[in-house]
C-alpha cells in the first residue's frame, strides 16, 4: 500500500464519525458531505507524517469547514426566514438504514436539530463538539477564536437551551407509531376531539414551506390550533405514509405522486409535542427518498 492509499483508507475510518459532526452541525447530509469533502481534500495537501491524532485533526477541520458554512449561510439571510426545519433523514418505518444509525445516535431527532438551529454558529458547534462528541474545550477554543473558559460558556447557554425545549421523544417506537396513526386517522375523519385527545396541549408545530415569497414559514402553538390546521392539511388529498424521520416516527406525504412534505414527529409521555414539516419545494428534491420505494 502507498502513502496516497494508506492516507484514504485512514480518512475512510473516520468518515461516519466526521459525517455525524458535520450533519449535527449544518442539518443537512448534502452540506455535510460536503464538508467532509472539503475535509479529505485539505488532507491530501497535508504532510500527514505531521500529524499526531488523525482523527482530531480531521475532526477539527471539518468543524471549521461547517462553521464557516453555518456563519455563510447566515449570512446570506437578508431577512428573517423565521422556521428553518433542518433537512431529514428518512428511513422506511419497518427500519433504520445501517449507515444512517450512526448518523443518528444519541436520539438526534429532527427536533433536537430544530432547537440547534436556533443558536449561534458558535454555540452550536461548542455544544456539538463537547456534548456530542466529548471534544474537550481546549480544542474547541481555537476554532471559536475564544478562551477555554468563554468556550465553555458557549457550550452552558446551547445546553440550556436544548434542555428547555426537552427534545428528547418516548422510546417505545411502536407506541409512538400508535399515536401517529391515531393522529392522521383523526385528521381524515375530520375528528376534532380525537386529534386534541392525542395532542399534549402545549403542542407546537412548525412548517417550513422555503423561502419567501413562494414559500415561508409559521409555527402554530397549543392543541386547539394545531388540530385545526391537521384538519386544513386533510382536505389536500395527500397520501400518508409512514416513515422513520431521523429515526422517531413521521410520515412522508404524497401529492400526484410526488413528495409534498416531511413531517418528523415528537412523541413523549403518549402525546404530541411536536410535529416539524419540511415542505420546501427544493429542499425535498435533494433528500434521498428512493428507500420508501422498495
Amino acid at each position: 500500500m502507498d502513502e496516497r492509499e494508506w492516507l484514504a483508507s485512514s480518512f475512510e475510518e473516520h468518515r461516519t464519525r466526521l459525517r455525524a459532526v458535520a450533519y449535527r452541525m449544518l442539518g443537512s447530509l448534502n452540506e455535510a458531505d460536503d464538508a467532509v469533502q472539503e475535509a479529505w481534500l485539505r488532507l491530501s495537501r497535508t504532510d500527514a507524517s505531521e500529524v499526531e491524532n488523525l482523527g482530531g485533526w480531521l475532526t477539527t477541520v471539518v468543524a471549521r469547514v461547517s462553521l464557516n458554512m453555518l456563519r455563510s449561510r447566515h449570512s446570506r439571510r437578508e431577512e428573517p426566514i423565521g422556521v428553518h426545519v433542518p433537512e431529514p433523514i428518512v428511513d422506511r418505518a419497518d427500519g433504520t438504514d445501517p449507515e444512517h444509525e450512526a448518523l443518528l445516535a444519541d436520539s438526534v431527532g429532527l427536533a433536537l436539530l430544530v432547537v440547534l438551529e436556533t443558536l449561534n454558529p458558535a454555540e452550536r458547534l461548542a455544544f456539538v463538539l463537547h456534548d456530542m462528541f466529548a471534544v474537550p474545550f481546549d480544542e474547541i477554543a481555537p476554532i471559536v477564536d475564544r478562551s477555554p473558559d468563554a468556550a465553555r460558556q458557549l457550550a452552558s447557554r446551547a445546553r440550556r437551551r436544548v434542555q428547555v425545549e426537552n427534545t428528547v421523544p418516548d422510546a417505545d417506537l411502536r407506541a409512538q407509531r400508535e399515536v401517529v396513526e391515531a393522529f392522521h386517522a383523526a385528521a381524515r375523519d375530520g375528528d376534532f376531539d380525537r386529534l386534541v385527545a392525542v395532542l399534549d396541549p402545549d403542542v407546537v408545530l412548525r412548517a417550513d414551506l422555503g423561502p419567501l415569497p413562494a414559500g415561508g414559514s409559521r409555527e402554530v402553538r397549543g392543541a386547539a390550533a394545531v388540530a385545526g390546521q391537521a384538519l386544513t392539511y386533510s382536505r389536500l388529498g395527500l397520501v400518508m405514509q409512514p416513515a422513520l424521520i431521523n429515526g422517531a416516527a413521521g410520515v412522508v406525504s404524497i401529492r400526484d405522486g410526488q413528495p409534498f412534505s416531511v413531517g418528523g414527529v415528537t412523541v413523549r409521555g403518549g402525546k404530541i409535542v411536536e410535529i416539524d414539516i419540511l415542505a420546501d419545494p427544493a429542499r425535498l428534491r435533494r433528500l434521498d427518498l428512493t428507500i420508501l420505494d422498495n
